[in-house]
């Protein structure tokens, strides 16, 4: 892990404008999202009156101790490591997303808030348990083989639960701020609100998956 990423800290105003945006997308990351095959699809409920980016005030304080972020950034970097000229999650600041994401005051953050900090504790333990150091501090083959017992939480063991439950909610936290990052957005060739010069309608794949014959227009 590049412990110098977690003094870098991205500025509060940045993060919390990545936060709201990123949270309209988060929704479509999760497994049970992705699983269903009718219209049901899940849309992100309101969050309120969004905190003023122009005030000299930020509108909460960050929840992550130095220990936690230097946690977070460890496994952002097992989930989303550096290959060849693709940065790691780390060199994008998706830590100081995920900080930011567990920080806000809305309902679904503060749930997601009660996994991330319970997981953390569950996984330096794990990781004193068998390599007596904490997470951040492993070598990347066991920090992998830590990962790898809490992967796929349908499959795992009975005693990794808790933390199956916790890695897949922060490896959601992390894609999900890595792809609306500055990079990620053109990483996957998001294009954003231009003029089309023409438009024929949605492709037959996502009609498909909405389980409709042809656009209603």
């Amino acid at each position: 892990m590049d412990t110098e990423n977690t003094s870098k800290r991205l500025d509060r105003r940045s993060a919390i404008k990545w936060m709201l945006a990123a949270s309209g997308i988060l929704p479509f990351l999760k497994p049970d999202s992705l699983a269903q095959s009718g219209p049901a699809i899940p849309t992100p409920r309101g969050y309120g009156h969004d905190p003023n980016l122009l005030a000299p005030e930020i509108p909460w304080e960050r929840t992550l101790n130095e220990e936690q972020l230097k946690t977070v950034t460890a496994l952002c970097d097992v989930i989303l490591p550096r290959i060849d000229d693709s940065p790691s999650a780390s060199e994008l600041n998706v830590p100081d997303f995920i900080d930011e994401w567990v920080s806000a005051p809305y309902p679904d953050q503060q749930s997601d808030r009660e996994v991330i900090l319970l997981g953390l504790d569950w996984i330096n333990q794990e990781s004193n348990k068998r390599f007596q150091k904490p997470f951040y501090d492993l070598t990347e083959s066991q920090k992998t083989a830590i990962c790898d017992d809490i992967a796929y939480l349908p499959e795992v063991e009975s005693q990794f639960k808790d933390g199956a439950r916790f890695f897949a909610k922060h490896r959601n936290l992390t894609m999900g701020g890595y792809y609306t990052s500055d990079y990620g957005t053109k990483e996957v060739g998001y294009v954003g609100n231009v003029a089309l010069a023409k438009f024929d309608g949605p492709p037959p794949e996502v009609l498909k998956f909405l389980g409709v014959d042809k656009a209603p227009w």
